[in-house]
């Protein structure tokens, strides 16, 4: 979907490889993070890319309700949510919000 929306993509197996891609690619719009993912979770992935870069952008993707995402991130200016299923057009309008 990314790719159809005209982003160039990288992706990770799960959040300890999300963490290492991150590191090495300096030039990173956002970041997609599931909340559920192996080795590294959504929630201590975020803290570590946060510490890499304070300013990065990172919309989380899960199949809980927003509410409960949103409350575990409270205060931590989570750049948008994305509950899945989602609809390329659902990312789109999330992704165009992080950038206004």
């Amino acid at each position: 979907m990314l790719q159809e929306l005209g982003f160039d993509v990288i992706t990770a197996d799960d959040g300890r490889e999300g963490i290492e891609k991150f590191r090495n690619t300096p030039d990173i719009a956002f970041v997609i993070l599931d909340l559920t993912m192996p080795h590294v979770d959504g929630e201590q992935c975020y803290r570590e890319l946060k510490q890499l870069n304070s300013d990065v952008k990172v919309i989380m993707s899960s199949g809980y309700n927003e509410q409960e995402v949103t409350q575990k991130f409270a205060g931590k200016r989570l750049a948008g949510f994305i509950q899945k299923p989602y609809k390329i057009s659902v990312l789109r309008e999330v992704i165009q919000k992080i950038f206004d």
